[in-house]
């Protein structure tokens, strides 16, 4: 059936309701393979992982963040599946490009996936990334932004804004150019 055909077949469906609502006029709750997706304009999903942070002077140390520690501030929480990996390199990349005019917004830039706190210190100290990089192993907090499919985080971004609540999302993110569309949206909400 072609699109278009498919399209009138379902608006033709009887209405709901004797307000005339049809099938493709209920809000969507997106349900992602790796869970259920946060709702935009409502409180981010908490979060407390443990990971990697920078210390300066290249180094980085071990840490626990959660939600609250960036409270007063925009985050970019971002999910991905492996360190070293092409994609997910290229993606890091980005941020890291990036990060000078994300701090400038006020925002700060996390990243999250299934790797060991190891893992995430070599991969920051051979890219030269200086924003934290949290693990999350058994996919708590990524089941919780709908973005895990064992044993891996999906390539999803999300933008929280200074009092929690989650503001935009990108889904199966195609990792060149992603930071600077994060950036601009970022942008756009803070001039708006």
């Amino acid at each position: 059936m072609r699109r278009r055909a498919l399209l009138k077949a379902l608006a033709a469906l009887a209405p709901l309701s004797a307000g005339g609502v049809g099938l493709m006029s209920f809000a969507r709750r997106a349900d992602a393979i790796g869970g259920t997706l946060p709702l935009l304009n409502q409180p981010a999903p908490d979060f407390s992982l443990a990971g990697i942070a920078p210390a300066g002077k290249g180094e980085a140390v071990e840490t626990r963040l959660q939600l609250a520690d960036f409270g007063g501030s925009w985050l970019v929480l971002y999910f991905y599946p492996r360190d070293f990996t092409g994609g997910c390199t290229l993606e890091a990349r980005g941020f890291q490009r990036d990060l000078a005019a994300f701090k400038a917004a006020g925002a700060a830039v996390v990243g999250v996936s299934a790797d060991d706190a190891d893992s995430h210190a070599e991969f920051c100290s051979s890219e030269g990334l200086a924003f934290p990089l949290l693990s999350d192993p058994a996919g708590t907090v990524s089941r919780a932004y709908g973005s895990w499919i064992a044993p891996f985080s999906q390539r999803h971004t999300f933008l929280i804004d200074p009092a929690g609540v989650l503001r935009a999302n990108w889904l199966a993110v195609r990792p060149s150019g992603h930071s600077a569309e994060v950036l601009a949206t970022l942008q756009g909400l803070q001039a708006g």
